[in-house]
């Protein structure tokens, strides 16, 4: 992964190794940049509180304070991820010295945004970054606490507001209208002979595969603090990119919840009596570790997230507040089928002749929208408990 900051709003971003020197929009900001050829964040644990933290590359060697313990210590020099171990970083390093003449580097700020006694280096910031720079300077918060200051409703309730931001209602409008085109399709290639394997693909790489990427950047988003779904014009993968985040969500239902929906299977083609112990076990088993599961998916962005030792590890760190996820997880299903069901037996009651239209985008709808909502929450418990699952991403 290739970890760096926008240029021109201090956003921290994560690309694949294979989309370096390709140009994007930021999820934030929405400027164009360009993805630089190695990471230029190193990470390191607080030596006091043991919290994550993140810098640029060239804070390290400099006096910074920690966001959660609010100790001062000196940023250690750390390779950042995906740079050459042979590269020169002396260049970046002030003098160790515990002079406080030098105050202190904000964590989590990238290099445009550096201490006015600092060398100046040609680079290519800006304007807008430029006119921002004192802003910087003078706010000692670090974005994390800006990020838990913006909620101005109670979080149960803010949570619900995640998918209103200008991407996410974009993102649910693409998604009914593809969703809308792939049944047509359906409809219409029923008349072929391979027309049910087609209309599969069709709806496997135009309509989930969409979903289960943009999924995805909303656990990534919220992970790192954003409320509001991401604005994700311009930032489009391929079709290949995509498909590959549906296959790995795939393999992770599979894997916890395929054994519970194949000993159903088995028991109901072959009329056998279900055993009540051994399908209980295995739904409990599925719907237990899932949610860690995906979460840990996502943010290694790799199939090494279904690591089992990982998965029960991570849950026992954080076991208290991950059985608050879980209810929240699965309780917010259960509150989306209640709102579906209330509003189809209202349209049921109407005279309404095209109800049946109306119920059809009501849950496509419904469905879409709380997946966002699911997405924003395993993303924020990755930012809240991110110290105690202490993973390497």
């Amino acid at each position: 992964m290739i970890r760096f900051y926008c240029e021109h709003c201090a956003h921290k971003i994560s690309v694949r190794d294979t989309d370096i020197g390709k140009q994007g929009k930021c999820s934030k900001c929405g400027s164009v940049i360009v993805v630089p050829t190695e990471s230029t964040v190193i990470e390191f644990n607080c030596e006091y509180c043991d919290r994550k933290i993140s810098t640029p590359k060239s804070h390290a060697g400099k006096k910074a304070v920690c966001p959660k313990c609010n100790n001062t210590f000196i940023i250690p020099v750390i390779l950042a991820p995906g740079s050459d171990a042979n590269q020169d970083y002396s260049g970046d390093l002030m003098p160790r010295t515990t002079d406080s003449s030098h105050g202190l580097t904000l964590i989590d700020v990238p290099d445009e945004y550096k201490l006015k006694e600092e060398p100046t280096v040609q680079s290519n910031i800006s304007e807008q970054a430029i006119d921002h720079q004192q802003e910087y300077q003078e706010d000692s918060k670090v974005e994390e606490t800006e990020y838990a200051k913006q909620r101005k409703l109670p979080w149960m309730i803010d949570i619900f507001l995640y998918p209103t931001s200008k991407g996410g209602l974009l993102t649910l409008t693409t998604f009914i209208l593809l969703k809308l085109f792939t049944d047509i399709a359906t409809v219409m290639l029923m008349c072929c002979v391979f027309g049910g394997i087609l209309s599969l693909i069709i709806r496997v790489v135009l309509v989930w595969s969409y979903m289960c990427w943009y999924f995805s950047e909303c656990i990534r988003d919220s992970a790192d603090g954003g409320l509001r779904a991401p604005d994700i014009a311009g930032t489009m993968p391929g079709l290949g990119d995509m498909f590959w985040h549906w296959a790995r969500f795939f393999a992770c239902f599979a894997i916890f919840l395929g054994p519970v929906v194949f000993y159903r299977g088995y028991t109901y083609f072959n009329n056998v009596e279900v055993n009540n112990t051994i399908f209980l076990s295995l739904l409990a088993f599925g719907v237990f570790f899932f949610p860690m599961n995906i979460l840990a998916v996502v943010m290694f962005d790799s199939v090494n997230g279904m690591n089992p030792i990982l998965v029960i590890r991570s849950i026992i760190s954080t076991f208290l507040q991950y059985c608050g996820l879980f209810i929240l997880f699965y309780g917010l299903s259960i509150l989306f089928n209640i709102m579906l069901g209330m509003v189809l037996k209202i349209l049921s009651l109407t005279q309404i002749l095209s109800r049946g239209f109306f119920a059809y985008i009501l849950f496509n709808l419904l469905m879409a929208y709380a997946l966002l909502v699911a997405g924003h929450l395993l993303g924020r418990f990755y930012w809240r408990y991110e110290g105690k699952l202490n993973w390497e991403v």
